[in-house]
């Protein structure tokens, strides 16, 4: 079993429509899924609050570099247009941890080297598996203790995907 975890935020168009059709592309992959959240956004672009969420999957047959581009085919599949960083997106498929797997690409850096300070990350996955390690960091809800609580309750449930 190749198990990983990844986040997904939308905040341009139908942001439900987008984060459901991504979860029901990952198929039979999906173990488990998280509440969907409104985070506001993350970076200096003025833009509209996220819908985020996270997924945990797994398959034997996917390695970590099979994750990331599962992930940018959902992203392409929901319209997304990389043409400003940390900008407005139908769709972000983040791959957060891929277990066993410790990398240092610039394209796939596992863990992802900001998840253990992302509210937005950290709270869906707590509420699926509050004890599990994002590796070199710790149990998601040490970290979780460590943010500054304004950050952890600008993450409002809204909801599930369906």
């Amino acid at each position: 079993m190749t198990a990983a975890v990844l986040s997904m935020g939308s905040n341009v168009g139908d942001r439900m429509a987008h984060l459901s059709a991504a979860v029901r592309g990952l198929g039979h992959d999906v173990r488990a899924v998280s509440s969907v959240y409104r985070t506001p956004p993350w970076g200096p672009v003025e833009q509209p609050d996220y819908y985020n969420l996270v997924v945990l999957v797994d398959d034997d047959r996917i390695d970590a570099r099979g994750w990331l581009q599962r992930a940018q085919r959902l992203e392409g599949a929901a319209g997304r247009v990389r043409t400003v960083r940390w900008g407005p997106r139908t769709l972000d498929v983040d791959v957060v941890t891929v277990e066993g797997v410790v990398s240092t690409d610039p394209d796939l850096t596992l863990p992802h080297p900001r998840a253990h300070e992302r509210a937005f990350v950290l709270v869906p996955w707590a509420e699926l598996d509050p004890t599990a390690e994002l590796p070199g960091h710790g149990r998601i809800d040490r970290l979780l203790e460590q943010l500054p609580p304004a950050e952890v309750a600008a993450v409002v449930r809204v909801g599930r995907v369906h």
